[in-house]
This record gives structure tokens, sequence and C-alpha cells, in this order.
């Protein structure tokens, strides 16, 4: 009898550690994921947008980071600047030319790489107005843990690119208008069920 009990004492060790090694899926939540951007205006001012409900999933291996993914779609229906009538000029002919309610933009990562402790630089493929393009995103995981009001677990995480505008054919008025952009995107998700 004790020379069954052993081995299958084992096998359940192993699949145990196994398992914990397994890369965790979390989906993003859109009330609490979102972007903003921020340019400069004729050298007067800095000014600033927010695009709210980001939605995507997230693959995180704790244990190798490279095998991590993350995909995101930004609904630009969610886009909001300092005025109702500059979000209008955004979607008109000068940039966007479409309808508000059917653009996004959307992010898939190609690689990921840690750089530190809680930190990693993610490279993906971003498409914004038709046009896709590489970016690098400075990613800090700000905590992995139960989160307090649901009891779910959950993952939280900044991250900062810069893009020109320039790029995905929205230039419009650069160089007066800065065709450089600051992204910022913070992402709350829940582990998928």
């Amino acid at each position: 009898m004790k020379s069954l009990v052993a081995p299958v004492a084992v096998l359940t060790v192993l699949g145990a550690s196994a398992a914990l090694a397994e890369p965790v899926a979390y989906d993003f939540d859109p009330s609490h994921s979102q972007v903003v951007f921020e340019y400069g205006h004729m050298g007067f001012s800095t000014s600033t947008g927010i695009v709210n409900g980001v939605t995507g999933k997230l693959l995180l291996d704790s244990e190798n980071p490279a095998n991590s993914s993350v995909e995101a779609t930004i609904p630009l229906a969610g886009l909001r600047t300092v005025s109702p009538e500059l979000d209008k000029h955004l979607f008109g002919a000068d940039f966007f030319n479409t309808d508000q309610g059917e653009a996004v933009a959307t992010f898939k990562s190609t690689k990921v790489e840690q750089d530190g402790d809680d930190e990693a630089k993610v490279t993906g493929d971003f498409t914004l107005n038709g046009v896709t393009k590489p970016v690098v995103l400075e990613v800090d995981l700000n905590k992995i843990g139960a989160h307090p009001m649901t009891g779910k677990d959950a993952a939280g995480f900044d991250a900062e690119t810069r893009i020109a505008r320039s790029e995905f054919n929205l230039g419009k008025f650069a160089p007066a208008v800065d065709d450089e952009v600051a992204v910022m995107i913070t992402v709350e998700a829940v582990k998928t069920e």
C-alpha cells in the first residue's frame, strides 16, 4: 500500500505546482480602464483628453513574463476632450472623418520583456485610423490580488507611451498642435471565470 501512496502523492504535488505555474487570464473591467492623452497646443497649453470603456484580455504568466500577452480595444465613442466642439472636430474631415461611434483603436502585444521587479516593456501592434504601427508600452504593475469589493482575483497596471499623430494620418495643424502625443493607460482586470 505504501508503494502506491507515495507515487500518487508525488504526482498530486507536481500537478498542483504545475497548475500554479499556468498563465492566468484576465478580462479588462471597462468601467475602470481608460486612456488619457495629452499634447501641446500652440505652445500655450497642454491639452488633455480621455477615452473611457477600454476592453481587452490579459494573459499573465508570473513565472515567465515573456509568455504573457495583452489585447485591447479602445472605443473612440468614449473619447472626451476639453470641449464638445473639439470632440466633433476630431471626427470631422480634418482628422478621423468618420462617425465617432464606429471608430476604434486596437493594441495587440507581440513581445513582453520584464524590466525590473514590477515593470515590463510591452511591444505590440497599435491600429488607429486604419493604420497599424509598432508601439512600446512602459508598463508598471500596480497590484495583483483579491479585489476588496468583489473578492475576485484582479490585476492592475499603468502604462505609458508616445505616438506621432502624423504616423496615423492625424497630423493636421502640426507643428502648431504638437505631433507627439503622450498616452497614459490604466487597466483594472478581473480573472476570467
